[in-house]
């Protein structure tokens, strides 16, 4: 789990004063208003300064507003000046406005201090600011599906979002999953690791695996990658990671984490295939370990992750922990 609670507390929360927070709708169309509303109300009570984007609720299709809406959304993120761009919500948008973006504005927006918060289709985004510019995003959480939840939002993603905010992040721990040692061998699922000076990239297995031979694709060598998905049959993200896998893209990495694969429903047919089989099969045809249980995916408990950075990675039997502190 993020190891938040283990730094010394005067480090963690409102040490820094209110932030300003752009929300802007990149891609699907808002159908759960009382859940857009909730979120700005959350961020507003928290004591952040919250600009919503002119063009947040347009509609048009199943989009928020056209292309060139779209487009014009997140330039206007990028102009705003805001400590944090937040998008209202992913599902699918943004891959087909890629070769729209001004990838120089953004990275500009970047250098200056600003960070891209968002998750899901959101990872087209990312890759492609990565695969242009090089600059660093972050994998987190959504305003409607996080901050706008009924009831109190997670108490981990909300810390870890408090350190983004506050620049006290350092990295994130958890606990893989409990795994059979190798039948043959005898040795751990995983062994022992220790990476150093890595970029961590990756996101939505779905929308990453779109982006492969296109100009929005990061050429990521000795890089930590970083999956997961929702409403994908454990069979499907095997096919989406045998497209990575004779791509070349697997080979190059360091380590592969699995993160949370959710939404899907095994059938009679699968016969015992399921995702731990999926995991057994990754092992088999690359070197880099496979690590698994990341706590980052479409579920209400996620960290935040910095898409692009040089980060640490250590495995101490079932404890893994991803670290870019260093870097300050």
């Amino acid at each position: 789990m993020h190891d938040h609670h283990d730094h010394d507390p005067s480090h963690c929360g409102h040490d820094h004063g209110p932030r300003h927070i752009y929300i802007y709708s990149p891609a699907s169309a808002i159908r759960d208003k009382a859940a857009f509303k909730r979120g700005i109300a959350r961020l507003k009570a928290l004591g952040h300064e919250v600009e919503v984007d002119p063009d947040a609720q347009a509609v048009h299709t199943r989009f928020a507003g056209d292309d060139a809406t779209r487009l014009a959304a997140i330039h206007r993120a990028a102009a705003s000046g805001a400590d944090v761009a937040l998008i209202t919500r992913g599902a699918y948008g943004l891959t087909r406005i890629l070769p729209g973006i001004r990838y120089k504005a953004v990275a500009k927006a970047i250098e200056r201090g600003m960070k891209f918060v968002g998750l899901s289709d959101f990872t087209a985004f990312q890759t492609a600011v990565l695969a242009q510019t090089g600059a660093t995003t972050w994998a987190g959480p959504a305003l409607i599906s996080d901050f706008g939840v009924e009831g109190e939002p997670d108490d981990i993603m909300m810390a870890c979002f408090d350190d983004l905010l506050t620049g006290h992040g350092e990295g994130t721990g958890w606990r893989m999953n409990k795994e059979q040692p190798h039948a043959v061998t005898g040795k751990p699922a995983v062994p022992d690791v220790y990476v150093k000076n890595a970029t961590l990239w990756g996101g939505n297995l779905a929308v990453l695996t779109g982006l492969v031979g296109t100009p929005y694709f990061p050429q990521v060598k000795g890089g930590i990658l970083f999956v997961e998905d929702v409403s994908e049959h454990p069979y499907r993200i095997e096919r989406m990671l045998t497209q990575l896998l004779h791509a070349g893209v697997l080979a190059q990495q360091k380590a592969v984490v699995l993160g949370q694969f959710t939404g899907y429903r095994l059938a009679p047919h699968d016969k015992g295939f399921k995702l731990q089989s999926v995991v057994d099969w990754l092992r088999t045809q690359i070197k880099a370990p496979v690590l698994t249980n990341l706590p980052f995916g479409h579920v209400q408990t996620k960290v935040l992750l910095p898409v692009g950075a040089t980060v640490s990675l250590s495995v101490e039997e079932r404890d893994a922990l991803i670290y870019w502190g260093h870097q300050h």
